[in-house]
């Protein structure tokens, strides 16, 4: 059975660090692209960051240089690391485990971070 289950998420002030993991079973986490994505409260979700099979990384435009994703297959987890978080990052957080030899995705159900003071 196929889970994906993110956690960290919680409340850091503006400026603050959060560290955020994606922890897989159920496929073979090493042949995913492993993707970040972010929902703000009352918008549509958007892509963050993703690294795929290869390691290869890339970063949307609004967190380039301040966030930092990464994978160990071995253990089948991702990190992201989060710096310098203002307001606008505050939203829910997924992973996602993608596919795109046989197109299969997977969904983590969110993490929350809330960036306040």
């Amino acid at each position: 059975q196929v889970q994906i289950v993110e956690s960290g998420g919680g409340l850091v002030e503006p400026g603050g660090s959060l560290t955020l993991s994606c922890a897989a079973s159920g496929f073979i986490f090493r042949n995913y692209d492993i993707r970040w994505f972010r929902q703000p409260p009352g918008k549509a979700r958007e892509l963050v960051a993703v690294i795929d099979s290869a390691g290869s990384r890339s970063y949307g435009d609004s967190v380039k240089g301040r966030f930092t994703i990464s994978r160990d297959n071995a253990e089948s987890t991702s990190t992201l690391v989060m710096t310098s978080l203002t307001p606008s990052d505050t939203a829910v957080y997924y992973c996602n485990a993608y596919s795109p030899i046989v197109d299969l995705t997977y969904w983590g159900q969110g993490t929350r971070v809330t960036v306040s003071s």
